[in-house]
């Protein structure tokens, strides 16, 4: 598609930050998990219109983030040696006509296999983007800048539920699909006139995934990712109910509280995570684990729910940018990423099942407190983690 150059532009100040390229990096990843998370909001009408219950309307989530978890790995790896500005285009003219399909059609295997392709171009987005912003700036601006490419991915966390809710209410969820394969299109004009065609850092583009996962630290850092987002997702999951119990009124004020304070937390992120990382890593799983006891007694009052809701967001919020900078710096090469992909998504998926579960077993007030007890052993990974994992950096 394009030639594949090695871009030599180092970022040196604060005031030259490569703003165009990182937002572009920004806005594909809050569409892969806006995508991810719009039918949530639209299953109600998927479902009357394609004639299906709402839980088999709702695999079109499920086969989406399997789809990530089981490609992100072997795509990589396979397409090491193509500019990640190439990939990313694939990706997103994947993505766009997967969605362009959903938009026109009502067979629900068709729509199946549609959103299995979105997921897989979603896993590449997302397997690429860190890199990509780390190689745009020198080693004391990486983190920043990883914050800033990464913070799409926790912003539309917070805002695909009631963005689906609201473009399903405008027009229909065939519509809506559309409107995402437009996105999509605008955006790969964006990432041509932005982004250059970077390939993988020289000293780094033959690095094997199991030489990553060898590398000091990194196996670490995966097992904190896989506590912190499995203990996530059941809170993220099950937040409805958790509210109605503590008489907390409508959903959508709930999810603000969150989304407000996990916006707040990409911002004290960004600006800190360099020369504070370790410190973060530590505040975010803490205060992870103590919302989630806070919530587990949410029943009381809802102000204790909205306490609970906001230090959760704070906790959640910079979380993605954490990761993938504790594991390039591990893992000395941006390939790390795609491993961390896999198990985010994995952990996404444990979430929703062992939730349901607690649910259906012992009640929605065990979720929160099952929540709590998986932060413990992954905060003292945290805490244990000093030397590779999650270091002190100057």
């Amino acid at each position: 598609m394009s030639s594949v150059v090695h871009d030599d532009r180092p970022i040196t100040t604060k005031s030259t930050l490569p703003m165009l390229s990182l937002l572009a990096l920004f806005t594909a990843g809050f569409l892969g998990i806006l995508n991810e998370t719009v039918p949530a909001g639209l299953l109600p009408k998927m479902s009357a219109s394609l004639g299906l219950s709402d839980s088999v309307a709702g695999q079109t989530i499920t086969v989406y983030a399997l789809a990530t978890a089981l490609t992100a790995i072997p795509l990589n790896a396979a397409l090491k040696n193509v500019g990640r500005r190439t990939l990313l285009v694939w990706s997103l003219t994947a993505f766009a006509a997967a969605n362009l399909v959903i938009a026109l059609e009502n067979s629900f295997t068709v729509i199946l296999i549609a959103r299995f392709a979105a997921g897989v171009a979603a896993g590449l987005i997302w397997s690429n983007i860190g890199g990509i912003a780390a190689q745009l700036v020198p080693e004391n601006a990486r983190g920043k800048a990883i914050a800033i490419a990464l913070a799409g991915t926790p912003a539309a966390l917070c805002l695909g539920l009631p963005a689906g809710t609201a473009l399903g209410d405008a027009a229909s969820w065939h519509a809506t699909f559309g409107v995402m394969a437009a996105l999509a299109v605008a955006l790969i004009a964006w990432v041509f006139a932005s982004v250059p065609n970077l390939t993988a850092e020289p000293k780094n583009a033959h690095v094997s995934f199991p030489s990553i996962l060898r590398a000091p630290g990194v196996r670490t850092i995966l097992w904190v990712v896989a506590g912190f987002i499995t203990a996530h997702n059941l809170l993220y999951t099950y937040i409805e109910p958790l509210a109605s119990r503590s008489g907390a009124g409508q959903i959508e004020w709930v999810l603000l509280v969150f989304g407000i304070a996990a916006l707040l937390s990409i911002w004290a992120t960004g600006h800190f995570v360099d020369p504070h990382h370790r410190v973060l890593m530590l505040v975010s799983s803490c205060l992870l684990g103590v919302s989630a006891a806070v919530l587990g007694v949410a029943f009381v009052s809802p102000a204790i729910l909205y306490l609970g809701v906001a230090a959760w967001g704070v906790g959640f919020g910079g979380s993605a940018t954490l990761f993938v900078t504790a594991g390039i710096r591990a893992a000395g090469t941006d390939g790390v990423q795609a491993a961390v992909v896999t198990v985010f998504n994995l952990s996404i998926a444990a979430g929703g099942v062992f939730g349901g579960l607690l649910l259906t077993g012992f009640g929605v007030l065990s979720i929160p407190w099952a929540s709590a007890a998986i932060m413990i052993p992954t905060i003292v990974t945290v805490v244990a983690g000093r030397r590779y994992s999650f270091p002190h950096w100057t």
